[in-house]
């Protein structure tokens, strides 16, 4: 699908990194490595990191998936999808890593309601059939305004997972705020990617004081 500027216009790409799906099926060697330690939870932003676009703002509700689950039109007949790498990150990571790895989200929208709709109607891979995206992330999903220490708050509380465990994708920088929390965020420009998770685990081994092969 096209991307979505953050002014509404749309661009040509999703992201702007060459794609880094694992050509195996699975995940980059280097998170399947099991000499090298993981997060034990990655969170996800939704706006600009999951999917290229704003849901307050893009989207015209109602929303209907198409045959497929992999995309969704709104009114107007625009499609909403995700990232091109995202679909593979969300299947692959939970089980295709050296150590399980939860999921969770960080969202600050205000559109509460279209977010869940869309992680309802765009489905994922899996392992004997697609899932519905919101079931994969079993650490749990904060979709509302205000600050994302918040978020996180909650999340810790419900996982039990350390901050220092922890690993965050988000575009904003002004959620650089969590790591006062003790986690590691990994600022994106142009969404997930394979490129940027494993960008983003190296940076989180430095701060644990290991080195990547």
């Amino acid at each position: 699908m096209p991307k979505l500027s953050r002014s509404g216009t749309s661009e040509s790409a999703t992201n702007s990194a060459t794609p880094r799906s694992p050509t195996d099926g699975g995940v980059p060697a280097s998170l399947a490595d099991p000499s090298l330690p993981l997060p034990r939870l990655m969170v996800f932003d939704l706006d600009y990191t999951l999917w290229p676009y704003w849901v307050d703002t893009h989207p015209t509700p109602p929303l209907k998936a198409n045959a497929a689950h992999t995309a969704a039109t709104d009114r107007y007949g625009e499609s909403f999808a995700f990232y091109d790498d995202v679909p593979s990150i969300l299947q692959h990571l939970p089980r295709g890593a050296s150590a399980p790895i939860k999921l969770g989200v960080a969202s600050r929208t205000s559109a509460t309601a279209i977010a869940r709709d869309l992680l309802k109607m765009l489905h994922v891979p899996g392992q004997k059939a697609p899932r519905r995206a919101g079931d994969v992330f079993d650490a749990g999903m904060e979709i509302y305004p205000g600050s994302k220490i918040r978020h996180f708050e909650t999340l810790q509380r419900r996982t039990g997972v350390a901050y220092e465990d922890m690993l965050f994708f988000d575009d904003e920088s002004r959620n650089l705020e969590t790591e006062k929390l003790g986690l590691t965020m990994r600022l994106v420009r142009d969404g997930v990617s394979w490129a940027e998770i494993e960008k983003g685990v190296e940076e989180w081994r430095k701060r644990r004081g290991h080195k990547n092969n």
